[in-house]
């Protein structure tokens, strides 16, 4: 007898997902279309769970649906996973420290006492508009 085979249901409740999320995942090309049962239940395989609790610990970390199909896809001796892993990091570390730029001027505009927008960012002890990293301070 082959492996044992779980339905949907069984598939999401032990992998912590919904059964849309299975359906949608197979649309993505993330999961392979289930067998079905003769009467017509979706069948999948046991190792399932895994690949979905894979899935999520990836979106956890930050990377899309596009970018888990593509480790998904690397193999298991393809040296994908440190490289992306090391852009994922690049990328969060960047968005922290815009964050860190975005609570520190939160901070300032708390403490000069801003309750209007416009009337705070005319004056001087107001930080908005705060300068864009980016692109250097901003000008009216």
């Amino acid at each position: 007898m082959g492996e044992p085979e779980l339905r949907s249901g069984q598939v999401a409740d032990a992998a912590g997902v919904n059964v849309q999320t299975l359906r949608y995942y197979e649309r993505r090309g993330l999961l392979a279309a289930p067998r079905r049962s003769p009467g017509g239940h979706r069948l999948y395989p046991a190792e399932t769970v895994t690949l979905l609790r894979v899935v999520k610990a990836a979106q956890r970390l930050g990377f899309t649906l596009a970018e888990v199909a593509g480790l998904l896809a690397a193999g298991p001796h393809d040296a994908g996973l440190r490289t992306r892993a090391h852009d994922k990091l690049a990328e969060v570390e960047r968005r922290l420290a815009d964050l860190t730029t975005v609570r520190d001027t939160l901070r300032e505009a708390i403490s000069a006492g801003c309750d209007d927008l416009i009337t705070c960012a005319g004056s001087s002890r107001c930080p908005l508009p705060f300068a864009d990293p980016d692109h250097g301070p901003a000008t009216v």
